[in-house]
């Protein structure tokens, strides 16, 4: 794809710089345009991106993140510094820009065995998440009792549990759990 014809498809662009939380955005009309998209969360008078979502938009051409020195960080800085914190960081994103490349608003999970809440087309703001996704990798054991507790949670809030299971390939297939009733 041209320069120009991938700047065409850009919706918009903002700046932001490298906290340890994520990716803080100061420019007001940035913060309201990614509001209003479903990106970013309000922690103390900051507006801050978690890095899943600032790696999504930095691929998208539609984030330049800076250091505190003001020093240009590319993609895989931000990963290297996302897998600092969270051993799934490339599981995480990946699920992340699956979901929101097929249309969906994709916010952070409750806990540590929810990754995302994911809202129907056009529902978001207007409507609660009807989806909790836990993302795991093919090959990588994960204990019945982290399922039966995400699970859990997903029956007491009346959610659905879909697992996000990638393979090897990188692919993502998506399974709906639910109890099994003899």
């Amino acid at each position: 794809m041209t320069e120009s014809k991938k700047a065409s498809t850009i919706e918009f662009k903002t700046n932001g710089t490298l906290t340890k939380k994520g990716i803080e955005v100061t420019e007001q009309s940035s913060i309201d345009a990614l509001k209003a998209r479903g990106y970013g969360n309000l922690e103390d008078k900051s507006f801050i991106l978690s890095f899943y979502e600032a790696l999504y938009l930095q691929d998208k051409g539609m984030l330049e993140t800076k250091n505190e020195k003001g020093l240009t960080v590319d993609f895989q800085k931000l990963l290297f510094h996302y897998e600092e914190q969270n051993e799934n960081a490339w599981v995480n994103y990946l699920v992340y820009r699956d979901l929101r490349s097929r249309g969906y608003v994709v916010r952070e999970g409750f806990g540590v065995d929810i990754d995302f809440r994911i809202y129907e087309r056009g529902t978001y703001g207007k409507d609660t998440a009807p989806y909790l996704i836990l993302g795991i990798q093919e090959g990588k054991p994960l204990p019945i009792n982290e399922v039966t507790e995400a699970l859990q949670k997903c029956k007491n809030q009346k959610k659905e549990l879909v697992l996000a299971v990638i393979n090897r390939r990188g692919e993502i297939v998506y399974y709906s759990v639910g109890e099994l009733h003899i």
